[in-house]
């Protein structure tokens, strides 16, 4: 019983930290001030390391939104039990 029990709680914690997450975070911040205009940039890669020309740039990010000053810019990473990565920049505030 207590041999069935650790097995279950050892494949849970397994599961947890195997899951699949998204985390977004400031990069970059200047004295700018805030415009309306938003850009995005993404690439997804494949365990972590295969990323086939992709480009998550932040001046990819600015040219997709129409943007020559940017304000703030920030970074979202997901990913899928570690076999799908995603890394999107995204918000570069600006004009």
């Amino acid at each position: 019983m207590f041999k069935t029990i650790k097995t279950i709680l050892s494949l849970l914690a397994t599961a947890a930290v195997m899951s699949g997450c998204a985390l977004t975070l400031p990069v970059n911040a200047t004295s700018n001030t805030i415009g309306s205009k938003v850009g995005t940039a993404k690439a997804t890669g494949y365990f972590g390391v295969l990323f086939f020309d992709a480009d998550a740039s932040i001046r990819t990010a600015a040219k997709n939104g129409g943007i020559t000053k940017i304000s703030t810019v920030d970074i979202k990473h997901t990913s899928v039990l570690n076999i799908i990565v995603t890394y999107e920049t995204i918000r570069p505030f600006g004009w």
